[in-house]
């Protein structure tokens, strides 16, 4: 399950037997298809198989799981910028999870706004327009610093 290399246990020293997974999981947002509210989208490490999946959605975090999809999807690739050469983004593994009909997913909301954050915007909305309208005092007198205005 891991490719770490860990030393020889010798009496007397056993911290240095920590075993960590290198499985890894990161939810993604589809916002590129319509999904109903029970699939879910993860990006996992490329050594995960679907059984691996599911085991960890499911002992780790308690998530009834119905199917796994895995897909393997290639990287993008770019021209390299003053290099003339191409560059290829790594490859990643996506996973297609299935939860019971009764279990729905919302993606959460990281960044909610609040009133006073709503109240912050309107006053930049409001001194942009007056910087607009100040500096477009100069826009017929090319040439003219902008301190020197009437």
């Amino acid at each position: 399950m891991s490719n770490r290399w860990y030393p020889l246990y010798q009496l007397g020293n056993p911290q240095l037997r920590v075993f960590l997974p290198n499985f890894w999981m990161k939810l993604v947002n589809r916002k590129d298809y319509k999904y109903p509210p029970n699939v879910v989208h993860f990006i996992c490490s490329m050594k995960m198989t679907e059984y691996d999946v599911k085991n960890y959605l499911e002992k780790i975090y308690d998530i009834p799981v119905v199917e796994v999809h895995n897909k393997v999807v290639g990287g993008r690739t770019k021209p390299a910028i003053g290099k003339g050469y191409i560059v290829k983004d790594n490859d990643y593994k996506l996973a297609r999870v299935t939860l019971p009909k009764t279990v729905t997913f919302e993606f959460p909301d990281v960044y909610p706004t609040s009133k006073e954050e709503e109240e912050g915007e309107k006053a930049m909305d409001e001194a942009k327009a007056g910087f607009k309208t100040f500096t477009s005092r100069n826009n017929l007198r090319p040439g003219v610093p902008g301190w020197f205005s009437f």
